[in-house]
């Protein structure tokens, strides 16, 4: 018996899970040969989906299923494809943060190829052309700012943006070019917004709500703003044992005393998300006093206002502790995204579908980033979420049930639907 296609999506989800640049551990960043082999795999379901694929500039799998074409029929009475019509974007990344689990990001981009299979199989054309994206950068995790893929796409990634480098030295546009990418090519990557219906994202939930409320799936309606730096404090390297106390220039000391402001600060303020994820302490030596500390902090809140408030008191925060320590301090954002409201037209419709699945629908706020933030900026945007278990992302032990999965692949089908039944 040919399997249907919520297990089709989850047997993809465990093949694309044993695709890493890492042994024993899921890591799969931008540019690297592990996307390189996913992109190849998810390239070929879209294909077995009827989708005409390519592989663009920046390294974004796009798989494109035409529209009908208006007017007269062919001699079979069936609509032929028309390149000349709006598209509808769908889709997710398949980048991943290190140490990953299997769902974040494929999830969207296999219910999306699931969605179309059924279209293809059942000769099915719609007013608008479809195309699915593999995005190939969400996470930010090689070069440290988010959304490479989607904001190519939407014009926002600049030739400067070119010359950042990872922690190997390679610049960005040198990565690109080993992957098979053209950085020169750039401009020719981003999509016209006049031509596009809107983008839409399945994704799990990464929280808690939808399984707290037994509920398979949700409508995201606003998903939070995000700042990202890179924070670096420099002192003096010395002997652990001969340096004395009241001379040291800790750099590691100073850093700690910031993480726990950073910890305190968002303690306090209703919403408000703040992070240090990454901390490397130089020269690197049990009995040398750390002469320099870099970390990253990573700040979010639905509200840009209060988000753009805490990130300026923590670089005062920052600059007072390093000033009390004789120390230097550089800051450097390396990525910000205002929040983001969902497209009332297009949630909607998704509230809609959603309804036709499951007794309650569920409006839900996003406090993780998404591709869909990058495109709000030239396309309306929505996004589904799915339940997941413990709410747990980010995470080797992150996972969604069949049947929720199953679930979204029919809302996002009958969404598809009607959508259709609006024309553009």
């Amino acid at each position: 018996m040919t399997p249907d296609a919520a297990t089709v999506v989850m047997q993809r989800l465990e093949a694309l899970g044993q695709i890493s640049e890492e042994t024993g551990r899921l890591t799969r960043t931008f540019c690297s040969p592990a996307m390189r082999r996913a992109n190849d795999l998810a390239g070929a379901w879209m294909r077995e989906a009827g989708l005409a694929v390519r592989v663009d500039a920046i390294g974004n799998l796009i798989g494109h299923y035409a529209a009908e074409t208006p007017g007269p029929q062919t001699k079979d009475d069936k609509p032929s494809p028309s390149s000349e019509s709006k598209v509808l974007l769908l889709g997710s990344h398949l980048d991943t943060v290190r140490d990953a689990g299997k769902f974040d990001g494929p999830l969207g981009v296999l219910t999306a190829i699931a969605c179309v299979q059924r279209l293809h199989q059942h000769q099915v054309r719609l007013p608008f052309s479809i195309e699915v994206i593999g995005f190939a950068d969400e996470e930010g995790v090689r070069y440290q700012s988010a959304y490479l893929g989607s904001h190519a796409l939407a014009g926002a990634l600049s030739h400067e943006d070119l010359r950042r480098t990872d922690a190997e030295g390679v610049t960005m546009a040198e990565a690109m070019r080993q992957f098979g990418g053209n950085p020169e090519a750039l401009a020719s990557v981003r999509l016209e917004p006049g031509k596009l219906v809107g983008y839409v994202e399945v994704h799990i939930e990464q929280g808690p709500v939808l399984e707290q409320k037994g509920l398979a799936v949700g409508v995201v309606i606003a998903i939070a703003g995000q700042t990202r730096a890179k924070v670096t404090f420099t002192g003096r390297a010395g002997h652990a044992g001969t340096t004395p106390m009241n001379l040291r220039r800790d750099a590691l000391c100073a850093a700690a005393q910031f993480i726990l402001a950073v910890e305190a600060l968002a303690r306090r303020r209703d919403g408000l998300a703040a992070t240090v994820g990454e901390i490397c302490a130089l020269p690197g030596a049990g009995n040398v006093i750390p002469g320099e500390v870099r970390l990253s902090i990573d700040v979010r809140h639905p509200e840009d206002e209060a988000r753009e408030a805490a990130c300026h008191e923590l670089r005062e925060r920052a600059a007072k502790i390093t000033e009390e320590r004789n120390l230097r301090l550089n800051w450097q954002v390396v990525h910000q995204i205002a929040a983001v409201a969902c497209d009332r037209r297009l949630s909607g419709l998704l509230s809609e579908a959603v309804s036709r699945h499951q007794s309650e629908l569920v409006l839900l706020p996003s406090g993780a980033g998404h591709d869909a933030a990058a495109l709000s900026a030239i396309t309306p945007v929505a996004m589904l979420f799915v339940r997941c278990k413990d709410g747990l992302s980010h995470h080797p032990n992150e996972s969604a049930q069949i049947e929720d999965v199953r679930t979204a692949i029919e809302v996002l089908h009958d969404f598809i639907h009607l959508l259709g039944g609006q024309g553009v």
